[in-house]
Formats: structure tokens, sequence, C-alpha cells
């Protein structure tokens, strides 16, 4: 370990100032009179089109709408009432925006394949259950539009390299919803990790959900608002439950995640999150762990050890402290999470990066990052490879949680070592006509 200077700390007042400005909350501000350097003409405007219309995707509408350079100008849903819930927050903000007392400027469409086939649309966020993910940004890459995919980014590890390489044929501009990347705490935490301040690190622990479960909820009358089938889409077929698809006026998020015909769980739900973190500080964008031993109690839903090629353990472990991370390393620990970054001793978390250390890819604003990614054609701070790499833990995860064994992974070929039951759990079966 090389040692590190104590000059220049981060002062508690101006390390909390500059956090709180970087995780602080948005504010849609009306912008009746467009004026002065922020202002874009519609030519030049990135035209946005969102494919799911629930309670995530109106969360995305205010971070996207703030952005001066975009305009929303089409959405698509299976549930009519939340599409046009949609349709109508969008064009009140754009009546209240442009001054034009009836704005009808968002088209709708129950498929996607319609809203994708508009050539005046140029990217599209996703922001369907994960059983969708792939399908859809596929096919919207194909179609030339760039993407923004709501994490976790692929329901399965080929999906997840499907996606990447469509990316990359097709040339398009791809971030993924892993939005913490672009907070000043989890990056300072990181570069922190990174640059040896807390020494070697030994051992990671992360707190996430539970591993996903098979779906058995009691089928329900299917409401005549929603096209259950089309909802379904590539999962297997079965009656209809309002736990997986709520009506509008429920703002909870829906619990699909749970289940793994259309999530991975809570494991995967935050895991997009928190993996990442511990990827992303342990420089594994490129990479993953090696080996998975599971706990040897099959009932138990937390203590998946994870193992990467230069040692460092990590473990799927409450810890007590909420979904967070915890970094352990010879000289210190560090916890991060969206309420708190705190270490052992007290002093690491304040201290400046010195001028040749490791500095980590700055992005203040996760959407405006990816709008200015898709302008300069290159890759955001969350790009496809970087979504699919961290999906790809919590899939593995899954599978070592189900198979109850320890497991080998090999993360360049990206298959189990001699395992041909877990390699077939790197996919899953699509109902027809869907497919990746």
């Amino acid at each position: 370990m090389k040692n590190k200077k104590q000059s220049n700390p981060i002062t508690r007042r101006s390390f909390l100032f500059s956090s709180t400005i970087a995780a602080g909350a948005f504010t849609i501000i009306p912008r009746k009179v467009m004026g002065g350097t922020k202002y874009v003409s519609p030519a030049n405007k990135i035209n946005l089109g969102f494919i799911g219309t629930g309670i995530q995707a109106k969360g995305l509408f205010e971070r996207f709408a703030e952005l001066s350079d975009v305009q929303v100008t089409a959405c698509c849903d299976v549930d009519s009432q939340k599409l046009d819930q949609f349709r109508k927050k969008a064009d009140l903000f754009y009546a209240a925006n442009t001054g034009i007392d009836k704005y009808n400027g968002c088209k709708t469409f129950e498929k996607y394949e319609e809203l994708i086939a508009q050539p005046d649309i140029d990217a599209v966020v996703v922001a369907t259950p994960d059983h969708w993910h792939a399908i859809i940004s596929i096919a919207a890459m194909k179609a030339g539009k760039d993407v923004y995919c709501e994490k976790p980014m692929a329901h399965t590890i080929k999906e997840g390299r499907a996606m990447v390489e469509a990316t990359r044929k097709y040339n398009r501009v791809f971030q993924t919803g892993s939005m913490q990347r672009s907070w000043w705490t989890f990056r300072h935490a990181c570069e922190l990790v990174r640059n040896n301040y807390l020494g070697d690190i030994k051992k990671i622990l992360v707190n996430v959900g539970d591993p996903a479960i098979a779906c058995d909820l009691p089928g329900e009358p299917t409401p005549g608002y929603l096209n259950w089938d089309r909802w379904l889409g590539p999962a297997p077929k079965r009656p209809y439950n309002e736990i997986l698809s709520p009506p509008v006026e429920q703002t909870h998020f829906p619990m699909w995640r749970k289940y793994g015909e259309y999530g991975g769980g809570i494991l995967t739900d935050w895991g997009a999150h928190m993996f990442d973190i511990a990827q992303w500080g342990l420089g594994m964008d490129n990479s993953g762990p090696v080996k998975m031993i599971p706990p040897e109690n099959r009932k138990t839903k937390r203590g998946l050890k994870f193992i990467y090629q230069n040692g460092v353990e990590m473990f799927h472990e409450d810890f007590k402290r909420g979904w967070a991370v915890r970094f352990i390393g010879s000289e210190g620990t560090l916890d991060i999470s969206r309420s708190f970054l705190e270490s052992k001793p007290e002093n690491i978390v304040y201290k400046r990066l010195e001028d040749n250390d490791t500095k980590l890819y700055r992005s203040s604003n996760h959407y405006s990052d990816w709008t200015q990614a898709i302008r300069n054609r290159t890759k955001p701070i969350c790009d496809v490879e970087i979504g699919h790499r961290t999906a790809t833990v919590g899939n593995i995860a899954n599978i070592a949680y189900q198979l109850g064994r320890p497991l080998d992974w090999d993360p360049e070929k990206e298959e189990f070592k001699n395992d041909p039951e877990a390699n077939k759990l790197r996919t899953k079966e699509y109902r027809k006509p869907y497919t990746v």
C-alpha cells in the first residue's frame, strides 16, 4: 500500500455541502420564456419516447423534462389508464412551459413497435418490467434509437450480452439507470477505495434484498384497460394479479420484481445499485466474481459469498445499515448508501484526492450525461457493458441461491465451469412469438 498524505482534508461543512448539491432533489422550473444561453431551438432538441409509463417512468419524466435540450414527444404502455395519465402529465408540463393553453404534443401507443417506428423520435426510455428490457431495447436500437434502460439492465446473462452486441452493432448510445454513479458521494467513496485510502481491500459487504422466487399469486379478473397478454409478453402465460400490475391510482412500486418470471427479486432490483458500486470501487466494470459459495442452509436469503480473482471476498449480507455497501480494508472501513458516507477512521471520507490519484468518470446528472453522450456519440457513465456486468452479478447470485452449491464463473467467457445445469440458467424460455 502506498502512503497517502493527510494534506488538504475535506472539511465536514464543505463535504456535506458538496454531497447535498450532488444528490439533492430535482425541481422542474417552468420555462415560459426561453432565452439566454440555455435556449435550445425545437429543431435541435432530442425527441424522447417513453416505453412504460408507470411509477418509475413518471419520476424519470421529471428528470428529463427539466433538461432544456429534450422534448418528450411520445409514450407507450399496455395499460391505457397509465398511458393516459402520463400523456396528460407531459402535455400539462409543456403547456406551462410554452404558454400554449392546449398543448397536445405527446403521442400515445399501445405497442412499442409503433413508437420506435416513428422517424421523428431520436431516443427512448425503457421503463418496463425487467423481462421486457432486452427485447424492447434491442428493437429500438435496430430502429436507430439511442436507449436509456432502467436497471437491472437485463433479465438474464444472455440477454445482457445481446444488448451489448446490439449497442455496438448499431452504434447506439446506451445508458443504464444505475444513477448512483452520478452521485458525488458514491463516486468519492469509490475513488477513495481505488486509490488505497482504505489500504488493501479484503472484504466487501453488500446488503440488498432477497433472491427471486417463483410467482404463485392467485388469478384475478383482468381489468378492461390492460392488455394482459401483452404485459406478459415473453413470460409464461398466467392469470392477472393486481400485485404484478397495480391500477393507476396506486402509488407504490409494483412487486412483479419479486418474481423470477419478470424480475430477479430485490436482490437484482437493488443489486443493480449496490453491487454496481462494489464493482466500480474494485475496478471490475469489465469483469466480475469468479466463484460463488451459497450458505449451507438452502432456505437462507442472505450469506452468499462471491470471490474475485484478486482474492477480495464480497458477501450478500445484512450488516444492519439498510441497502448499503461496506468496504473493509487493511487501513479502515467505509460505509456508503444514499443516506450516509462514513468511515473508520472518520477522517478518511474527508480527504481530497491528490493530483496523481485515479479519477473516475464525473457525472453530476445521470440524465443530461446521457443526452450529452448522444450529441457527442460517446459512451455515458453507465454504458451498456457496465450495466450488463452489474446485472450479471445479480443474475449469477440468483443462480447460486437456486442451485445451492458452489459455482465457478468465468467472467471472460461468461459461463460456469463444468456445470451444464448452471449454464442453462444463463438464459430462459421465451413464450412465442417473443425472443431475443
